[in-house]
C-alpha cells in the first residue's frame, strides 16, 4: 500500500490521480475514471470531483492501493 501525502484538508479524486502519477494531466481524469475500476473506501467511484480526506483508501485495479496521509 502506497501513501500519498496531502498538505490540505481534502483533495479531489482527479487531483489525487495526478499526484499519484496515475495520469499525466488533470484532463485525463474523466477518461481514466470511465475506463478503469477505481474504488474509494471499497465503493466504486467515477466522479473526478469526489473529495478525499486523510485516512481514505483508494484502490485502482492493476495499479495498486493508496492511502491518503497528511
Amino acid at each position: 500500500m502506497k501513501e500519498i501525502k496531502i498538505a490540505t484538508e481534502t483533495i479531489t479524486l482527479g487531483q489525487f490521480l495526478k499526484l499519484a502519477n496515475v495520469i499525466s494531466t488533470g484532463g485525463m481524469a474523466k477518461w481514466f475514471l470511465q475506463t478503469n475500476d477505481v474504488f474509494v473506501n471499497g465503493e466504486r467511484e467515477q466522479r473526478r470531483g469526489r473529495k478525499l480526506k486523510v485516512g481514505d483508501v483508494v484502490d485502482i485495479e492493476t495499479i495498486g492501493t493508496f492511502t491518503i496521509r497528511s
